[in-house]
């Protein structure tokens, strides 16, 4: 069980935790051996993570949501982070934050299109920004949406991608205009049954292998100009938006998935026997897992230091989510091979869990904003 600090959270909170633990623990942990062979979560998860009260937490109840706050998905990330399951499909649920870049970016009519279906489990989304040529540099974008009278024509390509070969549309970065850079980039919905958009490869990847990633294209794809997301050269700022939460989410994940990993390993060391004792005897062995349970409690205490801010000021604090978003998956990192390496052979084995924790933990030094991007934007309050 990941012991959090209690004093963060409001006993809706602690509700809501024993809620996600237990859907984790029914749903989905007993089913990931399957599904990572699938490489694939299924589709009738979401209709029961729906059920569960899981998906738009933080979408007001007018839309259909529960009407939580943006903590409810803090205390989803720890909850998938602590769990083996989140080491085979964590960016699968987390992608459920696409309800949270809707509701903040759509018009009226926008939201109450998509966001009661897309709480229900019963509409997927995918976020398409990143393109074969560009990455972290979004202001790169080549994907073009051409505007021809009340239609938008939409020519380009994405990569990696979440939910690509599943979601039934996405939010697409696109340039609509001839200003460079950002200014001229828009955000813009592609429903995936439209005439010239074409699903590519489902990409595979050494980790999360449950979290489907892939390609998508798009050819002469006319959408009507009501699928603007906000202004036409705001794509940037939409996206911007929500990526402070993105930086707090993914080293919350971290954090709790090495808690979990270090005390996989106690138990394991406590067990193994060499040359006549435990592991654990080893002095060795006690003075690596003391150092992993330092980190571990530093890590924690500036994780909480971010999410009292957020409770006090109703923002996040962006250069300490670039902070935490740089080291917290970098800590991972070292525990997590430290982990393996005291697990010797059977670490390297996938029927142990530390395995997939392992492969899993590489993901989160670049998904949502790399650790040399959170190391540039630390560097210029210097």
């Amino acid at each position: 069980m990941y012991q959090t600090n209690e004093s963060l959270w409001t006993d809706e909170h602690r509700i809501f935790r024993q809620t996600v633990r237990s859907f984790l623990a029914a749903e989905v942990e007993p089913h990931i051996d399957e599904w990572a062979e699938q490489h694939a979560v299924p589709r009738g998860f979401w209709r029961k993570a729906a059920e569960a009260g899981l998906l738009g937490v933080d979408v007001p109840e007018e839309y259909g949501g529960p009407g939580g706050d943006f903590l409810h998905r803090l205390v989803i990330a720890e909850e998938i982070g602590y769990s083996p399951a989140g080491a085979v499909m964590a960016p699968s649920l987390i992608a459920d934050g696409t309800c949270e870049i809707l509701y903040r970016s759509a018009n009226e009519e926008q939201r109450r299109k998509y966001l009661p279906a897309m709480v229900r489990g019963e509409l997927l989304f995918g976020l398409a920004i990143t393109e074969p040529d560009s990455g972290s540099d979004v202001s790169a974008t080549r994907t073009v949406a051409q505007r021809e009278g009340d239609e938008y024509v939409i020519t380009g390509a994405k990569t990696y991608i979440s939910q690509a070969s599943v979601a039934d549309a996405f939010m697409v970065v696109a340039r609509t205009g001839e200003a460079p850079g950002a200014k001229g980039l828009s955000m813009i919905v592609v429903e995936a049954d439209r005439p010239g958009f074409r699903r590519g490869r489902a990409l595979k990847k050494m980790g999360v292998v449950a979290s489907n990633t892939g390609e998508i294209a798009f050819d002469e794809v006319r959408v009507p100009v009501s699928n603007l997301l906000g202004e036409e050269g705001r794509g940037m700022a939409l996206c911007l938006g929500g990526v402070n939460m993105d930086r707090i989410t993914w080293p919350l994940i971290a954090h709790a998935a090495s808690t979990r990993a270090l005390e996989e390993t106690i138990a394991f060391v406590k067990n193994r026997k060499a040359f006549g004792q435990t592991i654990f005897d080893f002095q060795n062995t006690q003075f690596r897992l003391a150092e992993m349970k330092t980190e571990l409690a530093v890590g924690r205490a500036f994780l909480d230091d971010v999410i009292r801010d957020y409770q006090a000021n109703g923002q996040l604090d962006t250069l300490k989510c670039a902070m935490a978003k740089m080291w917290l998956p970098e800590m991972e990192a070292r525990i997590m091979d430290m982990c393996v390496q005291l697990h010797g052979g059977a670490g390297y084995m996938e029927e142990y869990p530390i395995s997939r924790f392992y492969t899993a933990a590489r993901l989160h030094r670049i998904f949502a904003g790399t650790a040399e991007i959170m190391r540039l934007i630390v560097s210029r309050s210097l």
